[in-house]
């Protein structure tokens, strides 16, 4: 009996299709989705307008690549405590569809790309702040801080708040003040986004050593950090738009409601710090929010806004 050639290509493609698949996971895609908002957040806040489309594609691709190279190498850091976390150990690595050389590999390649396309499209501040990104989270959080520090979230989510600085630079060619606070809002929202995620499989932490807040001190003084932070984020998204002006009143709205609500869903957890559902419920709220903000700094940001901005102040009772 023999393999029809139909059959004996669609093989081969599977096969290819499949390590194609694994190599994308490797890369975390759903992190990148969210630090690429960030990014557009930032170009937007910085352009005050319109912006060069071939700038923030390029900007836009340039992050990403520098996001799938940080990730990439984060996971090959990792793969033995994710061979045995639950949540963790399908991933391309521990589960053998990748080989470590492969995955170093590709990660360098990623990282070349990313800082020469930054460079070439935008400019060497943007590109010299994608490469940092990935030292600051492959050096800093993972070897330095995840398996040593309960505070592991906290000085390491400076690396995930460097997306928007990509941006503003890629525009601007330097950084300013409104970029930091978008520095710091990114910066505050990563511990209760973390912390919340961090409930849900306090267990698997425990299981592989890694001092998460709440294998440290508990869940209930976990959410009481979750529910500090919440309160200096709401304050700090805030100051966009008072003192800096670089935000209108949309964007002062929409982060009012957010900061509000999220405030909210903290003070539920400190009632309830054992309940996985209030955690759970908080952790994909986080994700919404942030999504929301940026998408708000976006609104502001586009031709007619200042005029809608100006009309919405105007109003009675404003």
């Amino acid at each position: 009996m023999t393999l029809s050639s139909d059959s004996r290509l669609r093989f081969p493609l599977e096969e290819v299709g499949a390590q194609l698949l694994a190599y994308w996971q490797l890369t975390k895609p759903r992190i990148i989705l969210l630090l690429l908002i960030t990014t557009a957040a930032g170009m937007g806040l910085a352009a005050q307008g319109p912006l060069d489309l071939r700038l923030a594609i390029a900007t836009l691709i340039g992050g990403g690549l520098a996001a799938a190279a940080a990730n990439t190498l984060n996971c090959l850091y990792d793969r033995d405590i994710d061979a045995i976390m639950e949540r963790t150990r399908w991933r391309p690595l521990p589960s053998g569809r990748i080989q470590p050389f492969e995955a170093w590999a590709f990660a360098l390649s990623l990282a070349a790309l990313s800082f020469i396309l930054l460079d070439w499209q935008a400019n060497q501040l943007a590109a010299g702040l994608a490469l940092a990104g990935i030292v600051f989270y492959v050096v800093i959080y993972t070897h330095g801080l995840k398996r040593h520090s309960s505070q592991n979230i906290v000085i390491g989510g400076a690396a995930g708040a460097i997306p928007p600085l990509v941006g503003w630079a890629a525009v601007t060619g330097e950084l300013a003040w409104p970029a930091w606070i978008l520095f710091a809002i990114v910066c505050l929202w990563t511990p209760p986004h973390f912390w919340a995620l961090a409930l849900m499989i306090r267990d698997d932490y425990a299981a592989v050593k890694v001092p998460m807040l709440p294998v440290v001190v508990g869940n209930a003084a976990t959410a009481q950090q979750i529910l500090a932070y919440a309160g200096l984020l709401l304050p700090t998204t805030l100051a966009l738009a008072w003192p800096l002006g670089a935000a209108g009143p949309f964007y002062s709205a929409t982060a009012l409601l957010l900061g509000l609500e999220l405030l909210r869903r903290s003070r539920q957890l400190c009632q309830a710090p054992d309940s996985r559902p209030l955690a759970r419920s908080l952790f994909k709220f986080s994700i919404f929010y942030l999504m929301l903000l940026c998408g708000a700094i976006a609104m502001d940001c586009l031709p007619g806004a200042p005029s809608l901005s100006q009309a919405i102040a105007a109003w009675p009772g404003f």
